[in-house]
């Protein structure tokens, strides 16, 4: 893990993603809003909103493989000089939402046909999603 902010850049990249790729399928889908919120938020008793995607960040592990990928260094006195990274597999909810028929399934199709074309993100896609910084300086704590 790179920051204390990795976790929220990972999951505004796939929402972008999302996001990106749902306007190229527009004439299929519509106009379609993508979050990252807790499900328990969405609102769905809005009768203006629209078909709508979920991004839900749900559970996160220790990556058994990357964990012991390199070891704590230590100096000749004892003392740790550095910690091995935090490796960790992030597990997300991805739920769709629509009035009409099938709706909801068409826009979950689509977002895992999305997901599954591009299963490697880039170095390109995620200085994209996060220039400019989706993470305002009103949510993080003071210095």
């Amino acid at each position: 893990m790179s920051s204390a902010l990795a976790i929220a850049a990972v999951s505004g990249v796939l929402r972008n993603l999302l996001d990106d790729g749902l306007i190229d399928a527009a004439p299929a889908v519509g106009s379609v809003k993508v979050t990252a919120l807790a499900p328990d938020l969405v609102k769905l008793d809005d009768p203006d909103a629209g078909p709508s995607l979920n991004l839900f960040l749900y559970r996160v592990s220790p990556n058994a493989g990357w964990r012991n990928a390199v070891l704590p260094a230590y100096d000749g006195n004892g003392s740790r000089t550095s910690n091995p990274p935090l490796a960790l597999n992030l597990h997300y909810l991805l739920t769709a939402y629509g009035s009409a028929d099938f709706q909801a399934e068409i826009l979950l199709g689509y977002a895992m046909a999305l997901l599954h074309q591009r299963p490697v993100l880039d170095h390109a896609a995620i200085r994209t999603a996060l220039s400019p910084s989706p993470l305002g300086p009103s949510i993080l704590p003071p210095a």
